[in-house]
C-alpha cells in the first residue's frame, strides 16, 4: 500500500477503531454481506454500516451488489488486497506530503 501522507493518516484512523478491526478480521474468510457479518459480529446492522462505509472510504474494503435467486439484492463485502508496512523511512517519505488540513486535523473532522 503506497500512500501519501494525508491518506496514511485516514488509513491509520480508520484501524484506530477496534470495532474495524474485527470487521476486516472477519471479512478476511472471504466476502459476505451485511445481514451475515452483523450476526457473526454480534452487532446491529447499522453499526456495521457505519464502519463499513469508512472502511470502503480508506480503501481497505470493496462492495458489490449481488442479487439472489428469490430476486433479493443483497450488499457484499470484502477485504482490499493490501500490505500496510509502517517504518520511519515510511513515516518521513509520508510527512512530506501532508496537507496543512491534515496537520491541523480538520480532514479528520470532515470523515466524522
Amino acid at each position: 500500500m503506497d500512500l501519501t501522507g494525508d491518506s496514511l493518516v485516514k488509513v491509520l484512523a480508520t484501524l484506530a477503531s477496534p470495532h474495524r478491526v474485527r470487521v476486516l478480521a472477519a471479512l478476511s474468510g472471504g466476502p459476505t454481506y451485511v445481514s451475515q457479518l452483523a450476526r457473526d459480529l454480534g452487532i446491529s446492522r447499522a453499526l456495521l454500516q457505519v464502519h463499513l462505509k469508512r472502511l470502503e472510504v480508506s480503501g481497505l474494503v470493496a462492495s458489490r451488489i449481488e442479487v439472489s435467486d428469490d430476486g433479493k439484492a443483497m450488499k457484499f463485502y470484502e477485504v482490499t488486497p493490501f500490505d500496510l508496512r509502517l517504518t520511519p523511512q515510511v513515516l518521513m517519505t509520508a510527512a512530506r506530503t501532508l496537507t496543512d488540513a491534515t496537520d491541523r486535523g480538520e480532514s479528520a473532522k470532515k470523515e466524522n
